[in-house]
């Protein structure tokens, strides 16, 4: 068991750990072949992920159904299960029986009382497995699940995190009229979020400003939030006024991300850049600071986000955009606090925002709304300023 819990190992990326551990477990049992097969929830199959002995398996990417044969029968009887006969009567993957395994031993992967997995071992002589070899080959079970998790969610956790970094644009446009500044700062505690921000010019000149949010954390949440912001894109890049581009976004999510949610905002400017048309899908106002006055939030007109009512009718709203002038996007993970009312976040937020330099703004609000407090939302913030004379 000290081999299976070297903490040497912590190191390794989930396929090198599997390797590690099959290899040890094959002299623990005195086996021939070894592998783990993960549960795939979206198809509720097993997948060879590592194999040694039978590397097969995961060259050629067996999947084996949930009850399905022997590791779908340990998977769906959460139970160890013993093969004193390997052929095709017991086993739906005929590589085990062509590469001449005569007895099998099989046993769930379970983590927090789930099924994630199976770990089975083979020999190619007639020698059964016995009851210490189970008890054994359980206690590497319980070894492998919590390693495999822990690895996965480290993996999954990176993953969301140069997913979401990487749709985060390198670079605002630039425009005789409108210069921009960003901020993007992930949460540090609960994982990755979906939260993004865009900017971009049309072949047309229109230029486009967007900020939204897809609920949750973690990889899907990402992965969703460059399918929808790949969405919005094309959409405006067809011509869609915001407010269509948001009902089709709309469309698309609830018919591809059943049940996942997301708030947008966006705002699109048309040369010579002097109004501005706002459309939001339950996302916070944006807040409009002109020069020589107080800033004030945007009255959008209330939508329900993406992904909850059957059709969505957003509105989209027109503003003057005055030289010198600042519109203001943002999350809410800028604005809100546990325990604490929206609108009190919202008036700090309007407080803090003035006219003038976008990258001065970003800097005043980042110290106002965050300062030193640990985000426990993703944040992103993007300010458009008309510049001075234009």
């Amino acid at each position: 068991m000290q081999a299976l819990t070297d903490s040497a190992l912590a190191h390794l990326d989930v396929d090198r750990l599997l390797d590690v551990l099959l290899e040890r477990v094959l002299g623990l049992l005195s086996a021939d072949t070894a592998a783990v097969l993960l549960l795939d929830d979206g198809s509720r199959e097993l997948v060879a992920r590592a194999a040694r002995g039978v590397e097969e398996e995961v060259r050629q990417g067996v999947r084996v159904p949930l009850g399905a044969g022997f590791a779908g029968r340990v998977a769906a009887e959460r139970r160890p299960v013993v093969l004193t006969r390997v052929d095709a009567t017991t086993v739906t993957n005929p590589i085990l029986w062509e590469k001449g395994i005569r007895v099998m031993l099989g046993v769930p992967l379970l983590s927090q009382g789930q099924v994630i997995g199976v770990l089975h071992v083979g020999r190619f002589t007639d020698r059964y497995f016995e009851n210490t070899d189970v008890e054994l080959l359980e206690l590497a079970a319980e070894r492998v699940a919590g390693a495999v998790q822990a690895s996965l969610h480290e993996t999954e956790r990176s993953a969301a995190r140069v997913l979401q970094r990487s749709l985060l644009p390198s670079a605002l446009p630039e425009t005789p009229e409108i210069r921009f500044a960003s901020r993007y700062v992930p949460a540090e505690v609960g994982g990755v979020g979906g939260d993004w921000y865009d900017a971009f010019l049309l072949p047309s000149g229109q230029l486009w400003v967007i900020v939204g949010d897809v609920a949750g954390h973690g990889l899907r949440p990402a992965v969703v939030m460059g399918r929808l912001r790949s969405a919005l894109r094309a959409y405006a890049l067809e011509g869609w006024a915001s407010e269509e581009v948001l009902r089709l976004a709309d469309r698309k999510l609830q018919h591809f991300e059943a049940g996942v949610t997301a708030t947008v905002a966006c705002a699109t400017f048309d040369p010579p850049f002097d109004h501005f048309r706002v459309a939001s899908a339950g996302h916070p106002p944006p807040i409009y600071a002109g020069p020589g006055g107080p800033a004030v939030l945007v009255p959008v007109v209330p939508a329900p986000p993406l992904g909850v009512v059957d059709r969505l009718e957003p509105v989209a709203v027109a503003g003057d955009m005055e030289a010198d002038a600042v519109l203001l996007l943002y999350t809410d993970g800028l604005v809100e606090r546990r325990g604490e009312r929206l609108d009190l976040g919202l008036e700090r937020l309007r407080a803090a925002t003035t006219a003038g330099d976008p990258e001065a703004v970003c800097r005043r609000v980042m110290d106002v709304l965050i300062g030193n407090r640990i985000p426990q939302d993703d944040v992103a913030v993007l300010a458009a300023h008309r510049r001075p004379g234009s």
